[in-house]
């Protein structure tokens, strides 16, 4: 709520209604997006009847359009359109303007939303919610605090990372495609950029908010990240973050960032070259050893920005992570997704190498 005070938003605001343009703000964005605020905020834009949705904030308020965009054309109930290609036509046209380096939302087919009624965040993913246009200005994100620049911008080097390493695309034109098609050649040269981007970036930018290079590094990484995972897609520290994020109530992205070294270990010996790639792009002087190296730099970055290093230290319990596991496994669309096949033992033989905050002991 604290951004329609803003100086730049209320710049913006005026101008459109300069041009003659009505213009209602709702500022009631609650984080991680509940269920039941989604319903109440498409309520509000049905009654002001708009012909364009703005977005405007950080990840939940970015998605949030997406979805009262998506109200405002198809009926409720939200849980209808739950998974992958269930949106059945346009949704309002979207403009996203992001204030934070991140989600990558202003250019994936993406949402996510808290629901009482499930165990773990679920996601709508479909080409209707491209957001017609995306402003990134990097002077846009410089206010925000070290705590969201942290776990923003390390999901974005989640979002990159797990692109990458994704499996290959096997799409065939005989039927739909899935929204998430697996790692291809386009993905990887923006995965790729969008690492060698943010690596440098992300520790400036948390321990000084106002290097204007450092933000403009993560605001260009965020964006190509989005475009790489919004193709290729995400895959394990997704997966096993949504019930690791309803489980201990923490950010999404420190959640991903902080199983993000573990998921790499694990896809070492299906996706050496990969994360050879990735090493090479965090600064490895050469391929030997770049992929070790790769969770190395990981590690470094998450420690520099704050990110814990076990699951432990989120209030986990290790009875927990049975039911963990479990929950991960059934997102079927982002684990499928992996470089190998995945089943509980092997989510589980990730979880509790976090849970005790050791990586070499992440092993498929």
């Amino acid at each position: 709520p604290f951004l329609s005070t803003t100086p730049e938003f209320i710049e913006l605001t005026d101008a459109l209604r300069e041009q003659g343009v009505r213009v209602t703000v709702h500022s009631d964005v609650v984080p991680e997006l509940p269920v039941e605020s989604v319903l109440a905020s498409a309520s509000a834009a049905r009654t002001a009847a708009p012909a364009v949705i703005v977005g405007y904030g950080g990840g939940s308020a970015l998605d949030l359009a997406k979805l009262v965009a998506l109200l405002c054309q198809h009926p409720e109930p939200l849980s209808q359109y739950y998974g992958e290609n269930q949106v059945p036509g346009p949704v309002l046209p979207l403009v996203a303007i992001p204030t934070t380096a991140g989600t990558g939302s202003e250019v994936t087919p993406v949402a996510v939303v808290t629901d009482p009624e499930r165990e773990l965040k679920v996601g709508i993913s479909s080409p209707y919610l491209i957001p017609r246009v995306g402003i990134v200005d990097p002077e846009l994100t410089v206010g925000a605090p070290p705590a969201v620049t942290a776990h923003s911008g390390i999901d974005a080097l989640v979002h990159s990372v797990e692109a990458h390493t994704a499996r290959p695309s096997a799409g065939s034109w005989a039927a739909p495609l899935a929204v998430f098609v697996g790692r291809n050649r386009l993905s990887s040269l923006l995965a790729l950029e969008a690492i060698r981007s943010i690596g440098p970036a992300l520790p400036r930018a948390v321990s000084h908010g106002h290097d204007a290079g450092a933000r403009e590094g993560m605001a260009w990484g965020s964006l190509l990240a989005g475009m790489a995972f919004g193709t290729a897609g995400t895959h394990l520290s997704h997966a096993l973050q949504y019930p690791i994020g309803a489980l201990s109530k923490t950010p999404h992205g420190l959640g991903t960032g902080l199983m993000l070294p573990y998921v790499m270990h694990a896809c070492l010996p299906f996706a050496e070259p990969q994360l050879a790639d990735v090493g090479v792009a965090l600064g490895a002087s050469g391929r030997d050893h770049a992929a070790e190296e790769a969770i190395n730099r990981v590690v470094e970055i998450n420690d520099a920005i704050g990110i814990p290093r076990s699951l432990a230290e989120l209030g986990l319990s290790r009875d927990q992570l049975a039911k963990v596991a479990e929950l991960g496994l059934g997102v079927r669309r982002l684990v499928d997704n992996a470089p190998m096949p995945i089943d509980a033992e092997a989510l589980m033989a990730i979880l509790e190498a976090a849970f005790e905050g050791n990586v070499t002991n992440a092993v498929v």
